[in-house]
């Protein structure tokens, strides 16, 4: 299953690139050597614009200019976001030949990290779907077994990165859509809070719940293309031979959820305290916000080609119209109210802890399961904290069955070092 790219850091791809061990172009050519067509993980790749790119970041380098850990490194980017040049397709008919005249703002930060952007990655149809397998371009298939789904919606971006095609990708996240990918591919996927990374030149979900993430091998990875895009703080790997029993860690229950994924992740929290925290009402709230901003983007698409969506993807936008504007208006009051019930729960905890998903990946084409419709149980542990614009992260916590499973870390706004701390040292515990 590894492309080039498993099991090497951010941190080590950078050492490489500045002590003239490896070059920004030989990286790019292990990156397209490494793609494999079966996976479906990249809809565009882009030769000619990330050979110029890579060779303009090698004489950078060669003449002394660091522009930081991202310099040189292959990345890949999700296609609902903006690249100049090339395709913006979301995975759907309606935008088949759309090119992108301008890159989004967070493509400009990755370049201006120097970044070498190698394609645009698969999503589920304009985002709007956890599983990864509905898209005009053929579903994205998880690299552990084949006849799985990915996750979604940024399911070509985790793949990129768990088949070690790329060491990084971004991903966008309106309810889980970075988190859900990394966790049933067995990488780890960063949601930042709320605005931190920009939404100009991303084509929008959810406008209030909508954020930009990262995927990437580790969260210390995570942690340092963060840093190199927002600028925000060093980006240093914590020691690793703490134990994270020592943190302030609240367990919370899902409420439903394969007995066996709970064991595996509860197992690193022994000594967590459960708090109670009803994730069905903030999903409630999140459908709400999601189903009339969603439809209103979309309505005269509906109205006009309605046969150019993907069949799942109408049915859960003409489910969405039905969703009252006072239930919309109601979901913000409410979610405020959840905000201080959370706020309390950080004042005591520094961090949440939670599996990211209910369940391992499903078969591909999969619509129902033991747990109801995959579209509202995939997100069911992950959109509580887009709709309360939280930071989160997924990082691997074993296996069930021969697949992945994440653990999910929650924190406060401005605690994102905690959330990197936490999981290097849960890594040291897991090994």
């Amino acid at each position: 299953m590894g492309g080039f790219f498993t099991g090497r850091t951010l941190a080590d791809l950078g050492r490489d690139l500045r002590s003239g061990d490896a070059s920004a172009a030989g990286l790019l050519a292990h990156a397209l050597e490494s793609v494999d067509p079966e996976l479906n993980a990249f809809v565009t790749l882009d030769h000619e614009g990330a050979e110029a790119a890579a060779e303009h970041a090698d004489k950078e380098l060669a003449s002394g200019v660091g522009r930081g850990p991202l310099h040189g490194v292959p990345v890949a980017v999700k296609d609902i976001i903006d690249v100049a040049g090339l395709p913006t397709g979301m995975g759907s008919a309606h935008f088949d030949g759309h090119v992108a005249e301008t890159d989004a703002a967070c493509v400009t930060l990755l370049r201006n990290a120097g970044a070498v952007i190698v394609g645009k990655t698969g999503t589920h149809e304009f985002a709007y779907g956890g599983s990864g397998d509905v898209s005009v371009n053929g579903p994205v298939r998880n690299p552990h077994d084949r006849e799985r789904m990915s996750g979604g919606s940024s399911s070509g971006s985790a793949v990129a990165v768990a088949a070690g095609m790329v060491p990084l990708a971004l991903g966008t996240d309106t309810g889980g859509s970075v988190r859900i990918p990394a966790a049933f591919c067995g990488i780890a996927g960063f949601k930042p809070p709320y605005g931190v990374i920009p939404t100009g030149g991303v084509f929008p979900l959810s406008p209030s719940l909508d954020h930009v993430g990262v995927l990437a091998g580790s969260a210390d990875d995570c942690r340092i293309a963060y840093h190199a895009l927002t600028g925000l703080a060093e980006a240093v790997p914590p020691p690793a031979d703490e134990s994270v029993r020592t943190g302030r860690v609240a367990w919370i229950e899902p409420e439903a959820a394969d007995p066996e994924v709970v064991r595996t992740v509860r197992a690193l929290f022994p000594d967590a305290p459960a708090e109670p925290l009803d994730l069905f009402e903030l999903r409630r709230i999140f459908r709400a916000i999601q189903d009339c901003e969603a439809y209103e983007i979309h309505a005269e698409r509906v109205a006009e080609a309605p046969e150019r969506y993907q069949p799942l993807t109408l049915e859960r936008l003409e489910q969405a119209s039905r969703t009252l504007g006072w239930r919309y208006i109601r979901a913000f009051r409410e979610r405020d109210e959840f905000a201080g019930q959370v706020a309390g729960l950080l004042d005591r905890y520094d961090l949440l802890a939670l599996p990211t998903m209910m369940m391992t990946a499903p078969p591909i084409g999969e619509t129902e399961g033991p747990f109801g419709r995959w579209a509202p149980a995939l997100v069911s542990l992950t959109c509580a904290w887009n709709v309360l614009g939280l930071p989160a992260l997924s990082v691997p916590a074993g296996t069930v069955g021969g697949l992945p499973v994440g653990a999910q870390f929650v924190t406060r706004r401005g605690g994102e070092s905690l959330l990197f701390d936490a999981a290097g040292r849960l890594a040291a515990l897991t090994g």
